[in-house]
């Protein structure tokens, strides 16, 4: 009976030691694994500030398939006006930005540390409405006409282009500014609380379709570009200096992407218009796919077009030095790799 009790106790306590043992192994093994994830940094999310319109349009392949990915390095907001991806910028919570090139200018003059990379939407601006009555530039001599936001892009180039066809925009018309948005003039002109109004697509076709007695008028791109020679390079994609510094290969994969996205939303252009809907800058896709031709897409790197950036930005300078912030931007303003 000893012995069996000895064996027994035995066992009991070699059970004792062997659970001990295997607990103190899972312990020290989950230690491990905590002292390793502890260790391991969060991946570095970098942020693109993007515009409801043509900007995102272009992005739209770009954006889905970041957002359908996992553990991307890349997030988008897409935002509604460019003063607040000038406020992302100024506080630094954007790495890439899309600005019209105007206040892109000027944001670089006031010391914001950003490059210009490319510009991927090549002029989307258009006087449209309801007024059957108007059909050439001195047929506007009178009219009240409805402009998104004064010294913004729209405004500086509608004033630009009545000058240039005989026009006093402070005189020989009236510019409103009663409505500070896209989406806010075109309901208004929709709506008939506007009858003329200067916004880009895809805003003219949301207005066309909501109201079918309303048209383009004056395609205010072709006009520029009769007068001056080459196309609007309006919108200016940036990103942080110090990013394209300290990485260049993210800046290089960005732009490889941006550009093929912009390709493929050219070039497919009922796909692309379902993606428009589910993103929500249109309502249905028939109107979102009649837009996209008139949103002017081309993603073309900055440093293959100084001079013609250098251009538009000076027509602006000549007219108006304040709308690019009182001075030309110098050559560090470009991403020249």
């Amino acid at each position: 009976m000893s012995r069996v009790y000895n064996f027994a106790d035995k066992q009991a306590k070699m059970s004792k030691q062997s659970i001990i043992t295997l607990c103190s192994l899972i312990l020290i093994m989950a230690t491990a694994s905590c002292n390793s994830q502890a260790g391991k940094q969060s991946p570095q999310t970098y942020t693109v500030a993007t515009l409801k319109g043509p900007s995102a349009v272009g992005m739209l392949q770009y954006i889905d398939s970041v957002r359908t990915a996992q553990n991307s390095d890349l997030k988008f907001e897409i935002l509604n006006e460019p003063v607040q991806v000038r406020k992302m910028m100024i506080d630094g919570t954007a790495d890439f930005a899309i600005l019209p090139m105007t206040m892109a200018a000027v944001l670089y003059n006031k010391g914001l540390d950003y490059k210009l990379i490319s510009v991927p939407v090549w002029g989307t601006l258009y006087l449209f409405g309801s007024d059957t009555g108007v059909h050439s530039w001195e047929d506007l001599r009178g009219k009240r006409i409805n402009v998104m936001a004064k010294g913004m892009t729209p405004d500086a180039m509608f004033r630009y282009l009545l000058e240039q066809n005989g026009l006093d925009p402070d005189k020989d018309v009236i510019l409103d500014y009663s409505f500070p948005s896209h989406i806010d003039l075109a309901n208004a002109v929709a709506a008939g609380r506007a009858t003329l109004g200067v916004i880009s697509e895809p805003y003219i076709s949301l207005a066309m379709h909501n109201n079918p007695d309303i048209e383009i008028i004056i395609d205010l791109n072709s006009e520029w570009e009769k007068i001056e020679g080459f196309p609007i390079a309006q919108t200016a994609f940036l990103g942080k200096t110090s990013l394209i510094k300290s990485n260049p290969q993210l800046i290089e994969r960005v732009e490889r992407e941006y550009r093929y996205s912009t390709e493929w939303v050219v070039n497919n252009m009922d796909s692309a218009a379902i993606l428009m809907v589910k993103y929500g800058l249109m309502q249905d896709t028939l109107t979102a796919k009649s837009s996209i031709p008139r949103a002017n897409l081309k993603y073309v790197s900055a440093r293959e077009i100084i001079d013609e950036i250098d251009n538009y930005l000076n027509i602006f300078y000549n007219f108006n030095p304040e709308f690019i912030g009182d001075t030309l931007p110098n050559e560090n303003f470009y991403y020249t790799k």
